[in-house]
């Protein structure tokens, strides 16, 4: 194997392809990237759960495979001089020559690392911006907690020409629409995909001006999705889990609509947020005209901050986890927040103020904390 390549373009790709390596690999080999140069370059690594494939258009001197250690080549990646690269292999070495710099590795038995998954059908496109905002928009709700896997996934619908992702770690839960281009009008489809996975799939796609998604609805690729944009895709197992019924969470009725300027409502929380002890609201009292906004009791440091806001409906006193509710402002998306809310121990849902009020893009619905009285 010979072949030449920007030191730029290299340490790019090599880098994205590192992240899927596992820390702690079952078999020495999944610590490996495959490189295989011919009419094309491309990068590859897995660890049985999750794959990651680059491309990149060279011309190889010579055609080659070869598996080295990913997370040594990234390191050496990015620390080459601003040079071209050349890599050969030579017998059970492949050697780097970079400017006055160069490194040889050894390389582990290509016969030894199994076969990539192959990518399901595709199912549609969609714009890789607008994707990778509205998964981060829902993946912020998903639960930590591995022992709760249903909680850990982001869930993913299609049916037509709507995409809704949803999750929720039972506290608050994050709902975003969005229009895409599928490859059957008809198609109805549903998927629980690992949530950190799919965010870092997402940010990482969005150098393509649109995101292939590849989803089987039975037969070969059951239990994968798959992800492609720009060179780069990806492949992920499905959590096997059955997600919760979110859509009975939503409030039927409310008796109270505020709307705050969501920069200073944002800042004024973060403030008197400071004094409060883990586990401890932040309580907002919604009168008209104004928000009184508190933290802390008793013998412990105590903050008191007043917003502007309008109130539709009944005055109204709740508290939310400071963390959860600036998770929820820095979501929306609008220079205006608005919660919807019924009583002080019922949800309330958040959203921007969008052109369509009466069906938002993105709902964010949070769990109050009970007030001691």
């Amino acid at each position: 194997m010979k072949f030449r390549i920007d030191r730029d373009v290299l340490a790019d790709a090599v880098a994205w392809t590192a992240r899927t390596l596992p820390v702690r690999p079952p078999v020495p080999v999944l610590a490996g990237m495959l490189i295989e140069a011919g009419d094309n370059l491309k990068l590859s690594s897995f660890d049985y759960e999750v794959s990651a494939q680059m491309t990149m258009d060279i011309d190889a001197d010579e055609p080659g495979t070869a598996l080295v250690s990913g997370r040594l080549l990234a390191e050496i990646s990015r620390s080459l001089p601003a040079h071209p690269v050349e890599i050969t292999t030579d017998g059970a070495k492949v050697t780097l020559k970079c400017g006055t710099a160069k490194f040889t590795l050894l390389t582990m038995p290509v016969e030894d690392y199994p076969s990539l998954p192959p990518m399901p059908p595709a199912a549609g496109t969609v714009g890789s911006d607008e994707f990778a905002a509205a998964v981060a928009q829902v993946a912020l709700a998903a639960g930590r907690d591995d022992t709760l896997p249903m909680l850990t996934g982001v869930r993913l619908e299609i049916e037509g020409e709507t995409v809704t992702l949803a999750s929720t770690d039972r506290y608050r839960l994050a709902v975003r629409q969005l229009r895409w281009k599928p490859e059957r009008p008809d198609i109805s489809s549903v998927a629980l995909v690992p949530a950190k996975t799919l965010s870092d799939t997402a940010k990482s796609l969005t150098s393509g001006a649109e995101v292939s998604i590849a989803l089987a609805s039975g037969g070969s690729g059951e239990g994968m999705i798959g992800f492609e944009g720009g060179g780069r895709r990806t492949t992920t197992r499905l959590l096997d889990a059955e997600f919760v019924k979110y859509q009975s969470l939503w409030p039927k009725e409310t008796s109270a609509v505020a709307e705050v300027e969501t920069g200073p409502f944002a800042e004024a929380v973060k403030r008197v947020g400071l004094v409060a002890e883990k586990n401890t609201p932040v309580r907002l009292s919604f009168r008209q005209g104004e928000v009184v906004l508190e933290a802390g009791s008793g013998d412990d440091a105590q903050a008191v901050e007043v917003l502007g806001a309008s109130l539709e409906g009944q005055d109204i006193d709740v508290a939310f986890n400071p963390h959860f509710l600036l998770d929820g402002l820095s979501a929306i998306g609008s220079d205006v927040a608005r919660l919807a809310m019924t009583t002080s121990t019922k949800p309330a849902v958040m959203t921007g103020k969008p052109a369509n009020e009466s069906d938002p893009d993105y709902r964010y619905l949070i769990m109050p904390i009970r007030l001691s009285s």
